[in-house]
């Protein structure tokens, strides 16, 4: 069963995009300059949601490609899109806030490695 209504989703996968080295372009630079700067708590703050959907992602990700069942499909991916919303916001992030950090990121080289830095102390801890 394919995974196609989960809202978060497709952020959280992009975020393998991160260990890439990627051009300083794409939506970052439509933002506005006062929004580019991302603080170190914000980093951690992402790092720290990034970890737990990831674990929601491992636990619920198998569940929902061997069901066979519809219905039953749907009822576990709404339960992991809670669980993803539940951890976003736990952090103080929206959906919004997660992915225009994660674009952030991405166009500039030094924060997406400190970001990483950030996601691998975060899997120690757990």
């Amino acid at each position: 069963m394919q995974i196609t209504t989960l809202k978060i989703m497709p952020a959280i996968l992009a975020v393998a995009f991160l260990v890439l080295p990627l051009a300083k372009q794409g939506r970052a630079q439509e933002l506005p300059k006062q929004q580019l700067s991302v603080s170190d708590n914000q980093l951690r703050a992402f790092a720290k949601a990034y970890v737990e959907v990831e674990k929601i992602r491992q636990e619920y990700g198998p569940q929902l490609k061997e069901t066979k069942d519809a219905e039953e499909g749907k009822k576990i991916e709404t339960e992991a899109v809670s669980k993803m919303q539940g951890a976003l916001t736990k952090e103080g992030l929206t959906e919004d806030s997660y992915n225009q950090i994660f674009e952030i990121a991405r166009a500039d080289d030094g924060l997406r490695k400190k970001l990483i830095e950030f996601i691998n102390e975060e899997r120690q801890k757990s």
